[in-house]
């Protein structure tokens, strides 16, 4: 099963290191990964994106515990929760291709960010399965480049990861 696992970290070099190191010598994935800084600027907030049983993620969350730069861990798979992705994909767009660009984009509320006389930049944002649903929509042949951020997460309502 997916999990989106969210952590908040002391915001110190070699952090990210030891999570993705964790991970690593017990021989589990992680799909996704992204980590910035939050308002306070000491801490960094990371979510990763990892799937496993039940008994694994809690070795996962166990291990990720007794790390010394980790302050406090959500699994958000498990609370009611808003996840979104950042796609931006170039595409070909010359003759008939860039209204069909341009539709596509409209289809999936995404936004055109750079046109040049071939091609268009687009962004979108949304859950994997929206960003799957747009690559799959369209045409093979129009797709130059994509790039992912990976998932970023919040629990709903009042759930907080914070000290």
């Amino acid at each position: 099963m997916r999990h989106v696992i969210s952590l908040l970290m002391e915001n110190e070099s070699g952090a990210l290191s030891r999570v993705a190191g964790l991970f690593s010598a017990r021989g589990y994935n992680i799909e996704s990964l992204t980590v910035a800084p939050t308002e306070d600027a000491s801490m960094s907030r990371m979510t990763l994106v990892t799937s496993g049983s039940d008994d694994i993620i809690e070795q996962i969350t166990k291990q990720l515990n007794k790390l010394v730069d980790v302050i406090k861990i959500s699994d958000l798979s498990e609370i009611p929760n808003i996840e979104r992705e950042l796609l931006l994909v170039k595409v070909r767009a010359t003759g008939a291709a860039r209204e069909e660009m341009k539709r596509m984009a409209d289809i999936f509320r995404a936004h055109i960010i750079d046109v040049t006389d071939a091609s268009y930049v687009i962004e979108l944002t949304g859950n994997q399965k929206k960003l799957d649903a747009f690559i799959a929509a369209i045409d093979p042949a129009l797709l130059i480049e994509t790039v992912r951020s990976g998932a970023c997460g919040l629990g709903r309502g009042e759930r907080v990861l914070k000290l």
